[in-house]
């Protein structure tokens, strides 16, 4: 992540609300197009003004700012964004998010987060191996249902007339509407509050929802600068953390990278948030110290060479001590 800026909140009766907001003189295409519907017909003049007030004043109105935070806000957070251009996507558009800042007064808040500007914050700085995080993710979309997908209502005979997995009746002559209780084909994204509690026992599995999985174990931060960041102590093999042809449908890690025990919501390539965990961990699971034997870094698309080999020559040598 790149820190580009910082928000200062203040508290009111009706909740937190934003002061003012401090901006980097130097912000990169890449979160400059997040301020754009459509960057290559642009005139690409997004925050120019603002960079240019910046260096006629030498800064003071950036100073003047960072004082008010200092003087009026509660709650201060900086501004972040990814850097895509390094993961080898297509996609070019940088995702940008606050993260609350804590610990200290409101002004070692602030020098903070104003020391952070335009600096990378590394994933190892952040967390450490054998610590649970939380994952806040949206999973995989499963697109339009039919209603015996989507609501698990009954399917219609076998002889029905242009299909049965469908609602025979929708409705009354009068009142001449569909009403809002009729089971109907669609994408359910979410579970209304005003359905009977027959459809709130049902499983909605039509996806793309919003979902917090909690106490992923780390089991390794690993560095992409590192040649051998798939090797242990028991495997000293030199070899990187990409499977032989690469991750389906990703490709090849080149940078930084979080090992995590379990599963993560979401399709591949989706963005994804990692958090301390909310929860003081007290359990041998959660404590224990994780020392990794071996990663197996064969081919995920099929039957590795590398392994084909393996077993191979296991196999000779189990028949030479048969014999």
């Amino acid at each position: 992540m790149m820190v580009v800026g910082v928000v200062g909140y203040v508290e009111t009766p009706r909740g937190l609300r934003t002061l003012t907001t401090v901006w980097a003189s130097h912000l990169s295409d890449e979160v400059k197009r997040r301020f754009y519907k459509n960057w290559y017909r642009s005139k690409k003049k997004a925050f120019t003004r603002y960079a240019k007030k910046h260096a006629e004043d030498g800064g003071k109105s950036i100073a003047r700012e960072l004082e008010r935070i200092r003087k009026y806000c509660t709650v201060v957070r900086v501004l972040a964004h990814t850097q895509i251009r390094k993961t080898g996507l297509s996609q070019k558009k940088a995702h940008l998010m606050e993260i609350q800042v804590n610990g200290g007064s409101v002004a070692d808040k602030v020098e903070f987060a104003h020391g952070l500007f335009e600096k990378p914050v590394e994933i190892a700085s952040v967390f450490e191996q054998d610590e649970c995080v939380d994952i806040i993710a949206v999973t995989k979309g499963h697109g339009f249902e039919g209603v015996t997908h989507r609501w698990g209502t009954k399917k219609l005979p076998r002889k029905t007339h242009k299909g049965l997995r469908k609602v025979a009746c929708i409705g009354a002559w009068h009142p001449s509407k569909v009403m809002f209780s009729v089971a109907r084909a669609g994408q359910s994204t979410f579970i209304p509050q005003y359905l009977p509690n027959l459809y709130l026992d049902l499983k909605f599995a039509d996806g793309y929802h919003h979902r917090t999985e909690l106490n992923k174990k780390i089991y390794r931060i690993g560095s992409g600068a590192d040649d051998s960041n798939a090797s242990t102590e028991s495997d000293i093999t030199k070899k990187p953390i990409t499977p032989m042809g690469g991750f389906p449908h990703y490709g090849v890690v080149k940078n930084d990278f979080l090992m995590l025990k379990g599963s993560i919501p979401g399709t591949k390539k989706r963005v994804i948030t990692i958090r301390k965990s909310l929860m003081v961990h007290t359990s041998r699971r959660d404590l224990e110290k994780v020392t990794l034997k071996f990663i197996d870094t064969s081919s995920k698309f099929g039957v590795s060479n590398r392994f084909i080999v393996f077993y191979l020559c296991v196999g000779r040598l189990r028949y030479l001590f048969c014999t």
